[in-house]
């Protein structure tokens, strides 16, 4: 995508956009323009929604209680929605975040919780935060078609249901075990079929997990060198090798 309009500030908008509409913003986003971004009246920003494309827009009236929005061009067009899963263990709030951002940072579309063995999960995992997340970081890098976030599942259950619900997906897992010098050969293996990532928790799959993982005929274990890395590391190491040997990097 062009970067025009490179130095607006862009704005994700839940509501369907067309030259022409014209919406008041919710308190959270008026709050963002008008005192963190000390936007005012006649300032120009990019809108989108995920589906739509993006557009340019116009502050038509500054006002403390609700802006009002007014949408004046069309930008871009909308890009398609990545077909890269990534299913990831959560981490603490910090990581979890970042791993969240980087992961919508490098082209994928679906994240997926998935709960092992030795994920350490502090109280119930926060989806509205995550989405969050998610956002925010298509507003930073300019990317259209926003992520979705599913709901968690246990690793186990994935399993279960993958023939049922990923039916014809390879699922690709950093696997400690594997040779390291074994990732580019297999995933070149898949490189036409469509591809989930799983990275796991601090600490690694189970010896249980593992098993179950290597006798799936749709798992494909990758290493990821001869580091230990951290699983938000991780995380972007292996988008890294799967986007540059298979995905959109080549």
């Amino acid at each position: 995508m062009p970067r025009h309009h490179k130095n607006l500030n862009r704005l994700f908008i839940d509501a369907d956009l067309r030259v022409g509409k014209s919406f008041k913003l919710d308190m959270a986003q008026n709050n963002y323009l008008l005192n963190v971004m000390r936007k005012k009246e006649g300032d120009q920003i990019i809108l989108f929604n995920g589906r739509d494309g993006a557009f340019l827009a116009e502050i038509a009236e500054a006002h403390r209680k609700g802006s009002t929005i007014a949408v004046i061009q069309a930008h871009a067009k909308q890009t398609p929605t990545s077909d890269l899963w990534y299913m990831f263990a959560p981490l603490k709030s910090g990581r979890l975040d970042y791993m969240v951002q980087k992961a919508t940072e490098m082209g994928v579309g679906h994240l997926q919780p998935v709960i092992t063995q030795h994920t350490q999960l502090v109280g119930s995992l926060k989806i509205d935060k995550i989405r969050a997340n998610v956002i925010e970081a298509a507003e930073q890098c300019e990317i259209l078609s926003v992520p979705k976030v599913h709901d968690q599942v246990s690793l186990v259950k994935l399993i279960e249901q993958w023939p049922t619900e990923h039916a014809g997906r390879k699922l690709v897992f950093a696997d400690e075990g594997a040779p390291v010098d074994g990732a580019a050969p297999s995933l070149m293996e898949i490189k036409d079929q469509p591809i989930a990532l799983l990275v796991g928790p601090e600490g690694g799959f189970s010896a249980d997990e593992r098993k179950l993982l290597l006798d799936q005929e749709f798992c494909v274990p990758i290493s990821l060198g001869p580091r230990i890395l951290r699983a938000d590391t991780a995380a972007v190491a292996a988008l890294a090798i799967i986007q540059s040997n298979i995905g959109d990097l080549r």
